[in-house]
């Protein structure tokens, strides 16, 4: 894990405002990590329906598939870098 600065001058250029920018983040954000959540679910679900069967192997591959999930980077995070290579579409309301 890493950090690293932000240019808030580079977000605010993709819609002249920074806040506009960061709830547009936040959204994509969200968006992310709900499509995630339901990838995960999928995959998971395959398991719902075994009894004691081998649970062992089972739970192991469980706990890869969740930690497979962990290592991604965080939906903010990719976020950021969709919307600093122009990714990201959005339109207001006007």
């Amino acid at each position: 894990m890493s950090l690293k600065t932000l240019n808030v001058e580079k977000l605010q250029e993709a819609t002249g405002n920074i806040y506009e920018s960061i709830v547009i983040l936040s959204k994509r954000a969200r968006q992310i990590a709900a499509r995630e959540k339901m990838e995960l679910d999928e995959k998971l679900k395959y398991f719902e329906g075994f009894e004691d069967e081998e649970e062992f192997a089972f739970n192991e591959e469980q706990e890869r598939i969740s930690k497979d999930f962990e290592r991604r980077p965080h939906p903010t995070q990719r976020a950021i870098v969709e919307l600093d290579q122009d990714k990201v579409s959005f339109r207001k309301p006007e």
